[in-house]
């Protein structure tokens, strides 16, 4: 009850001086909506870049076939015959910490059609395993497996996009869809991820719901594909999660490099490097904004040293007659410390308010993703606190040191 009967003495004081109370308010509001701003797109970013990572395999290593002008094309295929399955195999064999490995060949794709529209998709040939290194999801159907390999089925898996084209009414499964000059029977339809970006660090994401995936023997026997090409055009090996990705892919690039007579006509993409790039960017980024909203909220504090330090003056009678009929000089300082704690605690409130506003109003006009954190919200809340009671320190003791005499003298 004593403290409910401060708090109430403190905000009727405050209630008093409403726009000077308000003025005070707006540096520990900015703060804190600052903080909670930059910590809630920080996670955002996060946990997209985690959904991003997990479409490419934090433990895959990714090899991607260069493409070049005929001219280069011919010179280079007299030392390398380009991306094989050959590749892979030997890598699993000579590699003890590659545990998998799939497959992609693209397909060049004139048309793709349904009986009730067409798509502007584009068809590859994928392994039985390759849907299960790349961590894509099943909505309808099944995924492509190894009998489909084996008897060079006719079969297709589409994306989320290319079935919503080629099957407004969402009947696909079972179908029949054309793809150049062969007929394929629709047996499954994955799920669409939910990605607010196409690119991380350079490396396009979500063409997966642009395509049709058949069996990687059909796309290899029965389309036609160009003399000089490379067999496959990309190789995605899991890697065994004990060992450093970046030890691993220096290991793959030394073997491919052997296998291609030092020809660089292919790729490495490390997907954990990637992520570690990317905390790193994002680390700079908190940073830089963590400063900016502490130095908003030490604004805050002075701001709150500013206030209570003139009601020091304002209230100087009223501390010599509060002093002469008996209150201590601990009352006096608990006195005026409650009333920064309390500015502080309302700018905290009004703060958290205006952060997750704040967070919303970027995602919604610059795309960037957003995701609550509890520890955001505590954490930015607290330092408000904190700061509100350490500012107000010095104003209450220079309050409670008052002489009582001279304090009842003055004008």
């Amino acid at each position: 009850m004593k403290y409910l009967s401060l708090f109430i003495d403190t905000t009727l004081e405050l209630a008093q001086h409403k726009l000077r109370t308000l003025l005070t308010l707006l540096g520990m509001i900015f703060g804190v909506g600052a903080v909670i701003a930059m910590l809630n797109i920080g996670e955002g970013a996060e946990r997209e870049a985690m959904k991003m990572i997990d479409s490419m395999g934090l433990y895959n290593l990714i090899v991607n076939a260069k493409e070049f002008d005929e001219k280069e094309l011919k010179e280079q295929r007299k030392h390398s015959a380009g991306l094989s399955l050959r590749d892979a195999e030997v890598a699993h064999d000579s590699l003890p910490f590659i545990t998998a490995f799939a497959a992609q060949k693209n397909i060049e794709t004139y048309h793709i059609f349904s009986q009730y529209n067409n798509s502007d998709s584009r068809a590859v040939g994928v392994s039985a395993n390759y849907f299960q290194l790349s961590h894509f999801e099943l909505f309808q159907g099944r995924a492509l497996n190894q009998a489909d390999e084996q008897n060079f089925a006719q079969v297709a898996l589409l994306g989320a996009n290319t079935a919503k084209q080629l099957f407004p009414l969402g009947d696909a499964l079972g179908q029949q869809i054309k793809i150049n000059h062969l007929w394929f029977e629709v047996i499954g339809i994955l799920q669409a991820p939910y990605l607010k970006k196409k690119e991380f660090q350079g490396v396009k994401l979500g063409n997966e719901q642009n395509q049709v995936f058949i069996p990687l023997s059909t796309a290899l026997h029965r389309f036609e594909s160009g003399l000089l090409d490379s067999e496959v055009s990309s190789l995605k090996l899991a890697i065994d999660k004990s060992v450093d990705p970046i030890v691993a892919a220096q290991a793959l690039e030394h073997l491919l490099k052997n296998r291609h007579s030092d020809i660089d006509d292919f790729e490495l993409v490390i997907p954990a490097a990637l992520l570690a790039q990317q905390k790193q960017t994002q680390q700079i980024f908190n940073i830089v904004m963590s400063c900016v909203a502490g130095i908003s909220l030490l604004v805050g504090g002075i701001g709150i040293m500013n206030i209570m330090l003139a009601t020091v003056l304002e209230r100087t009678k009223e501390i010599g007659l509060l002093r002469a009929v008996g209150a201590t000089q601990k009352d006096i300082r608990v006195q005026f410390i409650a009333e920064s704690f309390t500015i502080s605690i309302l700018g905290g409130l009004l703060g958290v308010v205006f952060g997750i506003g704040l967070s919303e109003i970027i995602s919604m006009y610059s795309q960037w993703a957003v995701s609550w954190s509890m520890t955001a919200i505590v954490l930015s809340f607290s330092i408000c606190a904190l700061v509100g009671l350490i500012f107000g320190v010095y104003p209450a003791i220079k309050a409670s040191q008052l002489d009582p005499i001279e304090a009842l003298q003055s004008d």
